[in-house]
């Protein structure tokens, strides 16, 4: 095959993709201090991002190299899986952001802990599930006129994909809208009492909120284009239209490490420790809430 740019540039960005989820991956994994529930999930993100990435190297890699239809099952079953995971991680840590502000007094329970691995099981599932439907057999190999704009996924495929992402989209929002109510009502609590209670958890949920804000916006400029896509487009569609609502898309797993994690200040000590190596796995850590993070 005559070698497309577009793909170089996905393969790019897989690389950097992989490269940054991989640094957040070892760091909450090798350290004993990251077993809360918010770093549990973070940690579920960048697992999720970082297999895209490596489906985005494999996906060019058999392409150009190890051409068979098997192969390329198998790799797009691994990018709608890995993607998948990342969407719905993305919502599982919107929902804990949303209980630590809504139950404060009980989030620090054997009740969230529970929780926490129920959604991660719920995410990965349902992620799994998601891509082995193209390996099982509900592809358009046989039948190009069942396919989507991204071959060999079928129409109906992608529109259920694209569904689902609007719907992930809106309870993100919904819940964005809860935050914000609680912010509210928090801050007309602290301005009454202003005399007697610090304002340091109000800044701490504002600044919560302007990185839910923040999350909402790059989640929804980066997947919106390609899920409308998926809806308007099929087979006959030019290519160049995909690409150029796919890179955006995975421009969303190159962004939340830099959201989620690079911005975490118990992360930065980590990663601080390790480039002055003196690493510690016993680094003292504050208590934090997930609307921090």
């Amino acid at each position: 095959l005559a070698l497309n740019p577009w793909d170089v540039v996905l393969c790019i960005s897989g690389t950097i993709i992989s490269c940054e989820n991989a640094i957040v991956v070892v760091v909450i994994f090798y350290t004993p201090a990251f077993r809360a529930p918010m770093f549990l999930l973070i940690g579920s993100l960048a697992t999720a991002d970082l297999l895209a990435g490596v489906g985005l190297i494999l996906h060019f890699a058999f392409v150009y190299f190890v051409p068979s239809e098997a192969v390329s099952l198998l790799t797009v079953g691994l990018l709608v899986t890995s993607f998948t995971a990342s969407v719905s991680s993305l919502l599982t840590i919107t929902i804990d952001r949303y209980l630590s502000l809504y139950n404060a007094l009980t989030y620090y329970s054997e009740r969230t802990v529970t929780r926490t691995y129920i959604m991660l099981i719920l995410t990965w599932g349902a992620s799994i599930c998601y891509g082995l439907l193209p390996v099982v057999g509900w592809n358009c190999l046989k039948d190009l006129s069942a396919c989507s704009v991204v071959r060999p996924l079928t129409k109906s495929h992608l529109i259920l994909l694209s569904v689902s992402f609007f719907a992930v989209f809106a309870v993100m929002l919904q819940l964005y809208v809860q935050i914000c109510r609680i912010v509210c009502r928090h801050a007309q609590q602290i301005a009454v009492q202003r005399h007697l209670l610090a304002s340091s958890h109000y800044v701490t949920t504002r600044k919560g909120i302007a990185t839910l804000a923040v999350i909402l916006g790059t989640f929804a400029s980066c997947w919106l284009p390609f899920a409308v896509y998926g809806l308007l487009g099929d087979y006959s569609s030019p290519a160049l239209y995909t690409y150029a609502t796919l890179l955006p898309a995975t421009y969303n797993s190159v962004l939340n490490p830099v959201i989620y994690a690079f911005r975490n200040q118990e992360i930065q000590k980590v990663l601080w420790a390790v480039c002055c190596g003196c690493c510690s796995s016993a680094l003292p850590f504050r208590s934090r809430s997930p609307s921090d993070v």
